[in-house]
């Protein structure tokens, strides 16, 4: 049985015993800050397990895409050197939300493993594993189900409660409990022992499926709360199972592998399909390309920092294996070949896929080149045979240089490594990203607030409401004259900041009494709106009139339209690769992030505001919808980027013939025309592969145009030129300033060297060395480093130190001929001088730079370099 042909198996198995077929969700989690990627078949489902979240099914099954290759959950080092690891993987998974429990799920499990109507294993190749308490599952196995006790294993906790293979928690909180999991004996020609004996890291007894049932919420101290409703999370991984059916023991000879290798082994010359290298290249492509596709762009920091490092591991594997240029990105089009049926979205997204992991390409390789050239001077000026672990780290870190290419270089030399020094600066950089990090926070943390707040903004912007709870410093009581407070109320017309538009402003009221609101948000179904008691006493139970500012609810829905009409304008003129990447909505202005792959053009720019434009003066009415996500997909409505939906979403349709259709709860104007005008203000880069645009509309656009448009008066009355003539005249300043620094650069050059020559003869000799150490008054950086060259020129083996004050700070140059460097580095030289004068400095052991902010003790610090150099050459 084929890959896809397993992974429909299965959907149409649960599918036929009750259970929803629910769609993978994207590698980015939604609304989760605990999780780096989507990591487990359960990740969407949650909240439904904490009760948080009601759906309209109580049993589903998916086959969801997941990554482990950051985090907590991290396989990226073990990728291509053993037979089952990825980045990348598809779990099968079926799930009961208070339905049924351990007695069917384990039934399911067996009966599609085992059943001549499904894949048919065969029974007595299966062994089995529950926590070593759970009774209740080691019965179900040997008395119903008929798996002989010695089959069956029970596994205990390791160095704590719960610390066991057989207990399953996604993360240090959130949903858990004891598991059952099913292993595939490969025969005793494979080495290894069972499950829980000491040989059982060997290869012959291989998990295949994990029946995990929820019973309890693991708090950040540790207690085990019981869930709502007892319920089950399953995962098997397709590709292990593949494995099974398919009759091979590596994951990496299944079908799909083997094809995804002789593709990659055809764009690198026949490479051998064993190579580990290959099989490197295999995997990364599939975890970058669907990373791409669900919105993650290479950067520095992140998601796009994993994504970053795994392109560029794929890249070095493949330059291992003899590629002279980019090649990477020449695999997606096989990739989508053989998963885009069962996802779309590759297909959808291949060329800006293939654009980002060429530019990625293209950047690492000039990195390299960087790398390689810091590499060849720290060599050069090595003393010993050892290349420092700062040294190393700095090429992994700062030009993503791997470490296996620095070792190659050093065994070519016959130098070794520092491994201890590296490994010092990498813990001392993942304990710096552990104190930052976003992706270690308690799941539960929150007001764990019961009920949910009914929102009536979309039809009125006041309301006579019901206090629901008041907190004071997180707890519920009563508040009173400038207490900060938040406040709960039964329902309310106040906006909670969602989907990038900022939460309403306004006022609570009641005889006697006012609460300023100046922030609403969400905690789960509940609107908090967040302020200050600025009159009277606020208790539970009491009735308030809510009223919203209203002007800033009408500025904030121009801009939050303007920005639907925006992503829609992007799109057609840009492409569909467009998606949104964050939004920022408030009364003054839009900002809208996207992804694209380059800056846009005057023209673009022009072109996109037109579109706008022309919508909103089209004044077409804005029409709202309430369906399920089945009917939103029909209507084409776009979701937006970190956003998770219910069973009912709001589809908002705006423009003339459908212009733009999207998914989305926010407030919005009636017709187009309200938003008045639409102005683009700015268009930049903020990472690799997204742009950002900021906007304005209705009266911050006529306000904008009026600012600019005084601005230009004022540029004209200070070159003296009417309207019309402007840029001609302004250009001719430009010009005649450009003119008039060449010839100030010439004059620089001629005092350099004119200073050259008087320099010169201030030299002293010390020890065989010419050394100058001297200030030259009204010269700037550019002048000292023009002179030192100048020095070095004519002095021969010499040392030279020149200094100036600017603005009051000292700064320092200093040259160091190459005769003279195996004594004397410039970067020793400036680092000590500069401390004298109360600053800092350094750079390569010919030339380096410095500072510092007292320029009394420069002279003196001057005066010093003599017997500096005396000493550091005797």
């Amino acid at each position: 049985m084929k890959t896809a042909a397993l992974r429909q198996a299965f959907l149409d198995y649960f599918k036929k015993q009750g259970h929803e077929v629910v769609p993978t969700s994207s590698l980015v989690p939604a609304d989760d800050p605990t999780l780096l990627f989507t990591n487990a078949g359960m990740n969407q489902f949650k909240d439904v397990f904490l009760g948080r979240e009601q759906r309209n099914y109580t049993r589903a099954t998916s086959s969801q895409r997941c990554v482990r290759a950051g985090g907590k959950h991290n396989d990226l080092e073990n990728v291509g050197y053993t037979a089952r690891h990825h980045t990348f993987f598809e779990m099968l998974g079926n799930f009961s939300f208070g339905d049924y429990f351990k007695r069917e799920a384990i039934g399911y499990a067996w009966e599609f493993l085992t059943s001549p109507d499904w894949l048919g294993i065969a029974a007595d190749r299966l062994w089995v594993t529950v926590y070593e308490s759970d009774d209740e599952a080691f019965g179900i196995w040997e008395k119903e189900i008929g798996v002989p006790a010695e089959r069956i294993i029970r596994i205990g906790d390791k160095g704590g409660a719960y610390a066991s293979d057989n207990f399953w928690q996604m993360g240090d909180t959130g949903p858990c409990g004891p598991c059952s999991e099913i292993f595939y004996d490969h025969g005793p020609d494979v080495a290894g022992g069972p499950p829980g004996s000491p040989e059982e890291d060997g290869d012959r007894y291989i998990e295949i499926w994990n029946v995990v049932f929820m019973q309890f919420n693991r708090t950040a101290d540790g207690e085990m709360q019981p869930l709502p409703k007892p319920s089950v999370d399953t995962g098997m991984g397709l590709e292990r199972i593949t494995a099974v059916l398919q009759g091979v023991h590596s994951n990496y000879e299944i079908d799909l592998f083997q094809d995804l290798l002789e593709a990659a082994s055809r764009l690198l010359g026949g490479v051998a399909t064993s190579e580990a290298s290959l099989r490197v290249i295999a995997d990364h492509i599939r975890s970058c390309a669907f990373l791409i596709a669900d919105g993650v762009m290479p950067s520095n920091e992140g998601r796009g920092f994993v994504l970053r490092r795994i392109i560029r591991r794929a890249a070095r594997h493949g330059n291992k294996l003899g590629a002279t240029g980019p090649f990477f990105h020449k695999l997606v089009g096989a990739l989508v070949e053989l998963m885009g049926e069962a996802y779309p979205e590759l297909i959808k997204s291949q060329a800006q896929i293939e654009r980002i992991l060429l530019q990625e390409e293209e950047q690492f390789a000039k990195t390299l080149d960087k790398g390689l050239r810091l590499l060849e001077q720290d060599i050069a000026a090595l003393q010993g045979s050892e290349i420092p672990g700062k040294t190393i780290f700095t090429l992994y870190d700062t030009y993503g240089f791997p470490v296996d290419l620095t070792n190659d270089i050093a065994r070519e030399r016959g130098l070794a490594l520092d491994y201890d020094g590296y490994e010092k600066e990498m813990e001392a950089q993942r304990d710096r990203a552990r104190a930052s990090s976003k992706f270690g926070l308690d799941y539960n943390a929150g007001l764990s607030l019961s009920g949910a707040t009914e929102f009536t903004g979309y039809d009125s912007i006041d309301g006579h409401e019901t206090v629901q709870v008041v907190l004071v410093d997180g707890v519920e009581t009563q508040a009173t004259v400038g207490d900060k407070a938040i406040v709960v109320l039964e329902r309310t017309p106040f906006y909670a900041e969602s989907g990038g538009q900022v939460g309403d402003r306004g006022t609570l009221s009641w005889p006697g009494g006012r609460f300023e609101v100046e922030d609403t948000r969400k905690d789960g179904k509940n609107h908090l709106h967040i302020g200050r008691v600025v009159a009277g006493d606020l208790k539970p139970g009491m009735q308030v009139d809510a009223r919203i500012d209203h002007g800033q609810r009408s500025a904030t829905a121009l801009n939050h339209s303007a920005t639907h009409l925006l992503h829609a304008a992007l799109r057609r003129v840009l492409g569909d690769h467009v998606s949104q990447k964050g939004s920022l909505v408030n009364p003054e202005r839009l900002r809208f992030d996207f992804s694209h792959f380059e800056p846009l053009t005057a023209e673009q720019i022009a072109e996109i505001e037109d579109l706008v434009n022309e919508q909103v003066l089209a004044n077409a009415p804005v029409q709202i919808e309430v369906t399920d996500m089945a009917g939103a997909e029909a209507r084409g409505a776009v979701a937006l980027f970190g956003e998770k939906y219910g069973d009912s979403v709001r589809v908002l349709s705006m423009g003339k013939d459908d212009f733009s259709v999207e998914l989305c709860g926010g407030t919005h104007v009636s017709r187009t025309g309200d938003i008045g005008l639409f102005h683009i203000t700015a268009e930049t880069g903020i990472s690799s592969g997204v742009r950002r645009i900021e906007a304005v509309t209705g009266k911050g656009a006529l306000d904008w145009m009026r600012s600019t448009e005084s601005q230009i008066r004022e540029v004209g009355t200070l070159v003296r030129s009417g309207r019309e003539a402007l840029v001609e005249k302004v250009q001719s300043v430009v010009d005649r300033n450009r003119q008039l620094e060449k010839e100030l650069e010439q004059l620089k050059g001629k005092l350099a060297s004119s200073a050259g020559n008087d320099l010169a003869g201030s030299a002293r000799e010390i020890n065989g060395y010419n050394v100058v150490a001297e200030e030259m008054p009204g010269a700037d950086r550019k002048a000292l480093l023009d002179t030192v060259d100048q020095l070095k020129n004519k002095l021969g083996k010499a040392i030279v130190i020149l200094a100036t004050v600017e603005d009051g700070k000292v700064v320092l140059v200093a040259g160091v001929t190459k005769d003279a460097v195996a004594k004397v580095r410039a970067g020793d030289l400036i680092r000590d001088i500069a401390q004298m004068v109360g600053g800092k400095g350094g750079g390569r052991p010919d030339m380096a730079q410095g500072g510092g902010s007292d320029p009394e003790k420069l002279s003196e610090a001057l005066a010093s370099v003599p017997d500096w150099v005396a000493k550091a050459t005797g």
